[in-house]
């Protein structure tokens, strides 16, 4: 039974938010929701693919007018989307959208999980997603949450009934909680994991439908609804002061990077689930129909249910603090439930209650947001007790055994603080996203540490222990060492306390292409992660490749510094491609690992170490043109892989579109879904057009057609669709092989399309005007070929193209052939005007 608590107690803290917020300050309607949701004993887990999948409304009405404790498990985080918020993708990309989920989280009430499962890209499939993913591990880690999660419900955002109508990871989450749903209540399945959680059967499993299902609004109304529950999830929370609607809203528009900020909504609103599996129900009257959510659930809960009731009926809004006793009898009676589970999750609930009604405010603030092993860092103390319950800050003490006697009486609004110097242990471990320690495969990540799986993020190993008297009774309140501080322009803020390494390098530039043996310079960045750094730095290289010198000293002075070293990096006569990365000396340890800092304002800053690499490829290509517009939309680095093999380039902001300012440039280049996010663009579609008749090219890269903001996007006809390729070694037919943009000036083979990442292109026009020329040919496999990937038409003297190929992923990764492509792309008709300009002359 002790190693059981144990367990269930580490992924309790495991999954508890760990962001560094505004401490909550909570009114009186907020201490009488939680209090209604203390006498509330029931569970619900939502389950879908990805970040944004979830029903927000759903989740909302489930936690704050049931007051169920409901959880959304994501069974990936959301890796393989794209960022309209700024250039982060892939991995990062994942670290933003998890805390996107967790502020959405905190909006809704809900909790949140997620698998090992990697978001890999759009699939057409299950049968292709679950050969990605290791369908044993994911299947491993639903099952796995909920044994320790214990679900009295579980909701599937997606049918598991229609493999290849939608994504494959939506199909794939709800098959695999399908399969889930029995399987958590076998000794047989996954045994393993009844060392640290026991067997669960939830009682039914539910599948959230609604008329998007059906096809139309029409065919919906005429469905048998029999099987189904719905719910007016539009209801109105005089306590908020929002409808239900409006709070999941307000969740939702926390998925910036998704570009879903977004109106809040009003009024009544049907939601509804469709009975597939467990315990019949009950006149439809509600999901938890013949389950027990009352105190009486538990052994020896009554006397407890019967205390909370009383405070809810008789809630004294303008002194909680007044019903302190009365909580603290119920906490006495609750350590003597045997029920593992509630005694645990309403432990925690309860001391929440009991820390808001007493106006409790305990903080540990670091002096600084971060700091590396062996470092001695200072902590400001705060405890504040802001009521007349008597009080007694005992002791603080913390994991590395630190006890400090204290023994001091918080009397009503008296503020006490004191500064502790603590001493980071030398085999501290980074805080990194815990997912991206190891290296994983294209489908799942690794995590070493079994306790972990589940988590959304990295616990937290600095913190302190408040150990209180609280009437005489003592209460332990834990909080994570974090930095609160102020900026004059922002005013008050808090940020997460980090653990970094005492040394981190990167290369400035992330892909390096040379088309020539001549030497290239490269730039390495030394960060200290402590005061006093010194050491060494190298570069590791193919065997083809030579840098120089082979190793440079490193001498920084003060944490958080930076040094600049250049090597000078000589690649091989012929075509060739491979990695370097620094590696940074100091005495016995080595360091290979870049700290990436993530800063936007509707999450909390984020530091992630990624292996330190960048891709050198000695590539023979050629280009005509020079000078190079760049109109951004959702963010890629685009501009940046340009600049990479010799073009100037100049991101132009929409009010600087005008006839004289093109005229610069030999070609325009919009960014992905620019006609998604850009307004003014609307406005500038005949000055871009005119650019092209004049004799520059215009590159328009993929969009999608739900959401343009201009009705005319080419100068001829052209739809987009939904059509993808999402296999990146799907083959690629040319349909006009003769035509200039295979040929000038790089020869453009099949070769030139090896090695792409997560995808060949996504939402090809599927109609365009004969005046376009169709150059590429491909398909998924058991799919009809996809011909609008790349679509070129001579307009005036210049060329209008556009294409649904993922430049903006291959770059980043350094696909070769991608760059001939695009070069090409740009270089089109360049020739041309070269001779026309001669002649007239």
């Amino acid at each position: 039974m002790q190693k059981a608590l144990k367990h269930l107690l580490l992924f309790v803290f495991t999954c508890s938010i760990l962001n560094a917020q505004k401490p909550k300050t909570p009114s009186s309607s907020e201490i009488y929701e939680s209090i209604q949701k203390l006498n509330f004993l029931g569970s619900v887990l939502y389950v879908a693919a990805h970040p944004d999948d979830e029903n927000t409304r759903l989740i909302a009405y489930l936690s704050n007018y049931v007051k169920a404790r409901t959880a959304y498990l994501s069974i990936t985080r959301g890796d393989g989307g794209q960022n309209l918020i700024g250039p982060e993708i892939r991995e990062l990309l994942g670290v933003i959208r998890t805390q996107e989920l967790l502020e959405a989280r905190h909006i809704d009430g809900g909790e949140q999980f997620f698998t090992r499962a990697n978001d890999f890209g759009y699939s057409k499939h299950p049968d292709e997603t679950l050969s990605i993913w290791n369908k044993d591990e994911v299947l491993n880690d639903v099952v796995l949450a909920i044994r320790k999660f214990k679900p009295d419900v579980i909701i599937n955002r997606f049918d598991h009934r229609s493999p290849g109508s939608t994504h494959g990871h939506h199909t794939s989450s709800a098959m695999l909680s399908f399969e889930a749903f029995d399987m958590a209540n076998d000794k047989t399945a996954f045994p393993n994991q009844l060392n640290q959680t026991s067997l669960w059967q939830p009682k039914r499993l539910f599948f959230n439908t609604s008329w998007w299902f059906y096809g139309s609004q029409e065919n919906f109304d005429k469905a048998d609804k029999s099987n189904m529950l719905t719910f007016d999830i539009g209801t109105y929370y005089s306590l908020k002061g929002l409808s239900n609607n409006e709070v999941a809203s307000l969740a939702r528009s926390k998925h910036l990077s998704q570009g879903f900020g977004s109106l809040t909504q009003r009024g009544s609103q049907e939601e509804y689930i469709e009975f597939l599996k467990g315990e019949p129900l009950v006149n439809n009257e509600n999901i938890f129909a013949g389950i027990d959510t009352s105190w009486n659930r538990v052994k020896g809960g009554k006397a407890i249910g019967n205390i909370l009731t009383e405070i809810e009926k008789n809630f004294n809004f303008t002194k909680p603090s007044e019903h302190i006793t009365q909580l603290i009898e119920a906490y006495k009676l609750l350590q003597n439930i045997e029920d593992e589970y509630w005694k645990t999750q309403k432990i925690k609930e309860l001391k929440s209650v009991i820390e808001m009604c007493a106006g409790l405010y305990l903080e540990a603030s670091a002096e600084t947001h971060m700091a590396a092993p062996s470092e001695t860092v200072n902590i400001n103390i705060e405890a504040v007790n802001r009521s007349e319950t008597p009080i007694t800050l005992v002791s603080l003490t913390n994991t590395d055994g630190l006890n400090i006697l204290k023994n001091i009486s918080l009397n009503n609004n008296t503020k006490f603080s004191f500064k502790e110097a603590i001493k980071i242990k030398d085999d501290a471990q980074p805080t990194s996203p815990y997912w991206l320690n190891s290296k994983g495969t294209l489908g799942m990540y690794k995590v070493e540490n079994k306790n972990l799986i589940g988590s959304p993020e990295t616990p937290r190993i600095l913190k302190f222990d408040f150990n209180l008297l609280i009437e005489n009774y003592p209460i332990t309140f834990t909080k994570n060492i974090i930095q609160r501080y102020s900026e004059p322009d922002k005013g008050e803020l808090y940020s997460p306390f980090e653990i970094i390494p005492e040394a981190s390098a990167k290369i400035t530039e992330k892909v390096i292409i040379l088309n020539s043996d001549k030497q290239h310079d490269i730039t390495v960045l030394v960060k200290a992660g402590r005061d006093n750094l010194e050491g060494s730095v190298e570069v590791c290289h193919p065997k083809d490749w030579n840098v120089y010198p082979e190793k440079q000293k490193v001498s920084i002075a003060h944490k958080g510094e930076e040094q600049t070293l250049v090597f000078t990096l000589i690649p091989p006569k012929n075509q060739n491609e491979g990695y370097i990365g620094p590696i940074v000396h100091i005495g016995d340890k080595d360091y290979t690992k870049e700290l990436i800092e993530i800063d936007y304002e509707h999450i909390p800053n984020q530091i992630v170490l990624l292996p330190s690499e960048s891709k050198v490829v000695r590539l023979d290509i050629e280009k005509q043109g020079e000078n190079i517009a760049y109109i951004q939309g959702a963010g890629d680095t685009v501009p940046e892989s340009l600049e990479q093999i010799g073009y100037h380039v100049r991101i132009l902001k929409p009010e600087e579109i005008n006839a004289e300012t093109l005229s610069l440039f030999d070609a325009v280049v919009i960014g992905i879904r620019a006609y998604n996010t850009v307004d003014e663009l609307k406005y500038k579609q005949q000055i871009l057009f005119d650019f092209v008749t004049n004799g520059g090219n215009m590159i328009v890269q993929y969009n999608t057609g739900r959401g343009l903001v201009a009705n005319n996007l080419a100068p001829y006809d052209l739809n987009i669709s939904r059509d993808r390729v999402t296999d990146e070694d799907a083959e690629v037919r040319f349909i006009n092989p003769e035509h200039p943009v295979l040929n000038y000036p790089n020869k453009i083979t099949e070769k030139d399309f090896e090695g792409w990442t997560q995808e060949r292109g996504l939402y090809y026009p599927n109609s365009w005007s004969n005046e376009f020329t169709p150059i590429l040919s491909m398909n998924d496999k058991n799919e009809t070929p996809k011909d609008g990937s790349l679509l070129v038409a001579k307009y005036g003297k210049g060329y209008y193209i556009y294409t649904g190929l993922s430049f903006f992923r291959e770059f980043p990764a350094g696909v070769s052939g991608a760059y001939r492509l695009f070069t090409n792309i740009l270089s089109l008709g360049k020739d041309d005007l070269k001779e026309e300009a001669k002649l007239n002359d």
